[in-house]
Order: structure tokens, then sequence, then C-alpha cells
């Protein structure tokens, strides 16, 4: 199912999640300007697990080489659709969740998300040598803390059926944990096939959903925010 709008309009501009989008694209096309040797920047600034595990014992001092490519990694992508698929989600989801925390507080939980599904990853996989790079983690925190404010909104979804696509309406809950389980599945499945494998890192899908959900119950929508819209679930 591909997310095409929510029900819920926001009070305030989401300029953290424009920003984040305006990155991620910058990068994007940073990447693809370097042709081959893009190679080189994925390796470096990719999460590679196994680098992180073999840093904490060689060198345990060095922090900032084990935990850096955790941040760097989450600006980084693959191809095009990865990019755009991304950018949907964050684009239709960060904003309601930004305007429910407020900015300053929105960009820490969005990065705490994204380092909490990198290390969900790499303690599933720690031998992996392939290196991980999407914002895949982090906007998975920003739907399980969607989840936790918007229990009740309504996702607009394009459903391709064979050759015949839908437009559905969905509760958000319903939208979301369906969304959950297929990464919860599928992580399971692949991990249980092949453990050493991380070619899609589902349990970084879902260490950044529960880190969402986890962070969202800890701090709240900020105090100054109403607590009832009357157009809150009109739809847009």
């Amino acid at each position: 199912m591909i997310p095409l709008r929510d029900s819920v309009r926001t009070q305030s501009w989401p300029v953290v999640t424009w920003a984040l989008i305006a990155v991620n694209v910058w990068v994007f096309f940073f990447e693809v300007s370097l042709g081959p040797a893009v190679e080189a920047l994925i390796e470096t600034w990719g999460f590679v697990p196994a680098r992180y595990f073999l840093l904490a014992q060689a060198e345990p001092a060095a922090w900032l080489d084990r935990f850096l490519p955790l941040l760097t990694s989450m600006f980084l992508h693959g191809g095009w659709m990865h990019l755009i698929g991304n950018m949907v989600y964050l684009w239709i989801f960060g904003d309601n969740v930004e305007d429910r925390l407020g900015h300053g507080r929105y960009l820490t939980f969005y990065l705490l998300t994204g380092l909490c599904a990198g290390l969900a990853h790499a303690y599933l996989h720690p031998d992996s040598l392939i290196p991980s790079v999407g914002a895949s983690g982090a906007i998975s925190g920003v739907l399980g803390g969607y989840l936790m404010l918007l229990p009740r909104a309504r996702v607009v979804a394009l459903v391709p059926l064979l050759f015949f696509p839908y437009i559905v309406e969905l509760p958000a809950v319903v939208y979301i944990g369906f969304w959950f389980l297929m990464q919860f599945v599928s992580g399971t499945l692949a991990w249980a096939m092949a453990p050493d494998a991380s070619g899609v890192a589902w349990w970084a899908h879902v260490g950044g959903f529960v880190a969402g959900v986890v962070l969202t119950l800890a701090v709240g929508q900020r105090r100054s925010y109403p607590r009832i819209w009357a157009d809150q679930f009109a739809s847009r």
C-alpha cells in the first residue's frame, strides 16, 4: 500500500520535515554526481555492523568512528525508488508528528529513533559487512510516533491489486499496524533463513518503530498544543 495523504491538518509549518527532506535529496544528488566513486562514499559513511563491533573490541575509545556512521547513513540512499519511497512517508506522516512534538523535540526524536533503528539492525546482524543506508529506520520511528499521537486519523492509500489500482481510506491504526506486521514478519523470515544476510534492514524498521512508540509515550506532545481540533480528522 502506498500512502497518498492523511486526514490531519497541521497547525504549524513543518520546517524540520522540509529540511530533512531537502537534506536527503541534496545528499542523494551528491551521490549521483560521484558516479562509480559513490561506492567508496557508501563504504565510508554507511553503517556496517561488523565494523561497529570490531571497533568496539579493537578501539573502545573510538566512539566517533563507531557511532558517526549511524548518523550519516540516515541521509544516504541506494537509489531513486529508495529515496522517493522514504520521502513520501516522511512528508505524509512527519509533519503531523512535528506539529505535535514541536520542532526541536521532533528533530531529536527523529535522530534518536534512527540511531536506535541502526543498533537494532546491528545486533540482529552483527557479522554483516553490507553497509546499511537510508532514512527508513528514523521514518519508522515517525510512524510509531504517529500511531501513538493520532491513532484515529485516517490514511488514504493506493493499493496496486494486479492491473487495477484501488484507492482506499483506512484508520491510521490499521494502516500502520499492517505496515509494522509486514516489517516484523519479513524480518523474522529473513533472519531465520539467512541470519548473516541483510539485504533489507527489516529489523531497523522494527527497532525504529518500537523506539518511536517508546519515546512518544515518554515525552508526549508539547504542552502548548491544543488537545482537540475541530478539523483534526477532516479530509483534505
